[in-house]
């Protein structure tokens, strides 16, 4: 997994960033590499602990220092969950066929950045106590909101955002993907979703100053999977892992949530629905990781399905709730694109460009779901999956208000290829002059 829960709590704290003085041990320096003619923008980064010559059990940090002589913000990660971090995450700018260098120095304490992601996730514990933050929950088939007489959860699930756009899951047992456009690169108010007095309220599909909910992603008699939900084709079946709000018998036994980082520069969180049954033959796990950086108007999912039979094919969703344009198809650098653009906000009010983008290797064509039922109102990727392996995916949305470009289709498009670009480019990581 990732950076423990105690280790994150101490990089959340979003103020001004906490600069070493003395700049401590230099330890050597990173040179990251783009050998490709695309300039690279807000690329993710990582190096290991052992590679940046530190000995693991010393409480010791390493801290980033550009050719400005300016600290780089990273954070921690504790990737196989021993309680020890192990790599070091961050994001940066690289000119094309071009190389940068990153001093690296060790500190006693660890620096606070200023948080340009997160997670955010809270529940209440009855109709009538306020909502408290958690980084953890496991939502049961017995609490569909239907049965309980409420909605636990702030904002139905967890939402996690960057300076760009925000997205969040209903984990209230429906399981699908939705979009919060931003208008305004700081986070969104941790009131979103609350009552002054910690109460679930609906109050972000009125537009706000940081932004709203401006995805339909179904009705009373259909529920798309959302913008990068996960479902199943099983014969000619559709099947969604989860149900929907209507429904008072849920497909998936537990579903556990944990908020695996939150910033400053990399969130994630893990959802672990165990016993999925869309069918009584059939019986499920899916995992999957959301995860979001800064400066993309997207995230990245990976997704685990476990115990499939063999024929099934793993579906990965685009709704169609607003729109009745075709699905157009971009294939470039080994992946695939499918998107939409059109005024497909609530009340066809806006311009929104949305899309998934599939490693084409696993591609296996394009679908389109009927307008009623649980799995409905969505194009979709097909994909073929296999049991217990990773697949690696992109959800994006673009809305007019967080940049008025997104108004062009064609502007879109373009936003699209060069998001792919940046996907296909690796850097490479290179350490020297290690101090012994």
């Amino acid at each position: 997994m990732y950076l423990s829960l105690l280790l994150f709590a101490l990089l959340l704290t979003g103020g001004v960033v906490s600069e070493p003085t003395p700049p401590g041990k230099k330890l050597g320096t990173l040179h990251v590499s783009n050998a490709s003619g695309v300039a690279l923008t807000q690329k993710p980064v990582r190096v290991g602990r052992k590679a940046l010559g530190m000995s693991p059990n010393v409480r010791l940090y390493p801290v980033l220092i550009d050719e400005a002589g300016k600290t780089m913000p990273a954070q921690l990660e504790d990737t196989d969950a021993d309680g020890q971090w192990d790599e070091l995450f961050w994001v940066m700018d690289v000119p094309a066929k071009a190389s940068r260098s990153l001093v690296v120095h060790t500190v006693d304490t660890l620096p606070v950045y200023p948080n340009r992601v997160r997670v955010r996730f809270g529940k209440r514990s009855s109709a009538y106590t306020p909502v408290r933050p958690l980084t953890e929950d496991t939502f049961y088939a017995h609490e569909l909101p239907i049965r309980q007489g409420y909605q636990p959860y702030q904002t139905d699930g967890p939402t996690w955002e960057n300076d760009k756009v925000g997205f969040r899951h209903y984990f209230d047992g429906r399981n699908a993907k939705d979009l919060f456009g931003k208008r305004t690169p700081a986070l969104s108010p941790d009131s979103v979703g609350l009552t002054p007095t910690g109460a679930v309220i609906d109050n972000y599909h009125v537009l706000r100053d940081w932004g709203r909910d401006v995805l339909p992603v179904g009705n009373a008699e259909g529920l798309s999977l959302g913008l990068g939900g996960v479902g199943l084709q099983i014969g000619n079946g559709l099947y969604r892992m989860g149900v929907m709000a209507t429904d008072s018998v849920h497909t998936v036994e537990s579903s556990r949530l944990r908020v695996l980082a939150s910033g400053p520069v990399r969130a994630a969180l893990e959802l672990d629905h165990r016993h999925c049954k869309p069918r009584p033959d059939r019986d499920y796990r899916l995992v999957e990781q959301p995860t979001i950086w800064p400066g993309m108007y997207a995230y990245q999912n990976t997704v685990q399905l476990h115990n499939l039979q063999g024929d099934e094919t793993l579906l990965i969703g685009l709704p169609r709730v607003a729109t009745q344009k075709p699905v157009e198809v971009l294939k470039a650098d080994g992946w695939v694109a499918l998107f939409t653009h059109d005024k497909q906000s609530y009340n066809r009010e806006y311009w929104l460009g949305l899309a998934i983008v599939v490693p084409e290797a696993l591609f296996d064509g394009v679908g389109e779901a009927p307008t009623k039922g649980p799995v409905a109102l969505s194009y979709y990727a097909k994909m073929n999956g296999q049991t217990g392996k990773p697949l690696t995916y992109y959800a994006l949305g673009g809305w007019e208000l967080s940049d008025p470009g997104f108004r062009d289709p064609a502007y879109f498009r373009d936003y699209l290829r060069q998001f792919i670009q940046q996907l296909s480019q690796p850097v490479a990581v290179k350490m020297t002059s290690i101090t012994k």
